[in-house]
């Protein structure tokens, strides 16, 4: 296949006029048209590589934790719907036997359609009982190094991320221990500046959903988010425009820099769907619009009901992102940050055909994953 007349971003970070060819399912350096093959005219259309999602939950009715096959080929079928080829999926706060069943179902799933999972982010149950946000506390459980390789033995390393409160008993134990096995992320947590930095220290290199369930920054106690800036940290970013505000999303890539963001969609079983009444780990959630909040309580937000292309796509036209960092923050970024980036997240040669093209309004025109157009 052959993509011509595209603004194609570059693994530079810019967008060029030119054209792509796609050959055995990946980026082949540039060449003339073979005999027979397919050559698509995109006329002007950006030629975006396929984004990655590192943290969500939920999609169309099915949440990851549902534990099936159905529910899985779902979420990659409408994932890829909305350009996003690859997909890391978020457990919630459960029993270890409970997760022992999601383990075994990515590990059993055969990316035959749809969005490749290439992971797992195992947001729970290592977590603060005061930050819990939409987690569930009766399955909380302390940091457990054993517990993690069990998990890790079933989902046939799967397991990419690991959520940690650096400051309950045992966390720092655990980031030491696995540091080298898992990327660790310091998530729903209370804790300072200080354990914060620690927690780098001894390993720990992610942010999850940066601001939400964590402190904010304050002059004298300037908490997580500011030990992650020092430290390098990478930070996820949910830009759904419920969760954080325009300014602080503008703020976040000027400081951490677009190499370290990575744009997430934390979406739960109704993105896609329409307001109603659903579930997140096990707890009621009301969705109205973008808002998803536990239905008892209501001040509490429960994911997002956005997809990760729409999140990239409203902060570029609704927060003033430059097109070139949010695309880079939702495709570069989290391949690298889960170690898959040498075929995933760019369109430099040698990695996967995997192309979103958008109109100047962002509207996806066409998705080809591999080098098959799906749409």
């Amino acid at each position: 296949m052959i993509l011509k007349n595209a603004l194609v971003y570059t693994p530079q970070h810019t967008f060029v006029p030119g054209q792509l060819a796609i050959r055995d399912g990946r980026i082949a350096a540039g060449a003339a048209p073979e005999p027979g093959e397919e050559v698509i005219d995109a006329g002007g259309l950006y030629a975006l590589p396929g984004l990655l999602d590192i943290h969500f939950h939920g999609a169309v009715g099915h949440d990851f934790c549902d534990a099936s096959e159905e529910a899985i080929q779902a979420l990659a079928d409408f994932e890829a719907s909305r350009g996003v080829l690859a997909i890391c999926p978020a457990t919630m706060t459960y029993s270890e036997e409970i997760l022992n069943g999601v383990m075994d179902a990515a590990a059993a799933h055969k990316n035959g359609r749809g969005a490749d999972l290439v992971g797992i982010n195992m947001e729970g149950p290592f977590i603060s009982p005061q930050k819990l946000g939409a987690q569930n506390p009766i399955y909380l459980h302390a940091p457990d190094v054993e517990m993690f390789r069990r998990l890790q033995k079933r989902a046939g390393g799967l397991i990419k991320l690991v959520d940690i409160a650096p400051e309950v008993e045992g966390a720092m134990e655990f980031i030491a221990a696995c540091k080298d096995e898992v990327r660790i992320s310091i998530a729903h947590t209370c804790t300072t500046y200080e354990t914060a930095i620690q927690a780098f220290d001894a390993g720990a290199t992610h942010m999850t959903h940066l601001y939400n369930a964590m402190p904010g920054i304050t002059h004298r106690a300037p908490g997580p988010i500011i030990a992650a800036l020092e430290r390098g940290a990478e930070v996820e970013l949910i830009t759904d425009g419920v969760h954080i505000h325009p300014a602080m999303v503008r703020f976040t890539f000027s400081t951490f820099g677009d190499d370290h963001v990575i744009l997430i969609a934390d979406s739960m079983m109704a993105c896609g769907l329409p307001d109603g009444q659903y579930s997140l780990g096990g707890q009621a959630v009301t969705v109205t619009g973008p808002r998803a909040t536990l239905t008892d309580n209501p001040g509490v937000i429960a994911g997002s009901a956005t997809c990760l292309y729409d999140c990239m796509k409203r902060a570029v036209l609704d927060m003033g992102v430059p097109l070139e960092s949010a695309v880079r923050a939702a495709s570069e970024n989290p391949a690298r940050s889960i170690g898959l980036d040498a075929d995933y997240g760019s369109l430099a040669p040698g990695r996967y055909g995997n192309v979103i093209l958008a109109d100047e309004h962002l509207e996806i025109q066409a998705v080809i994953q591999k080098g098959v157009r799906l749409s």
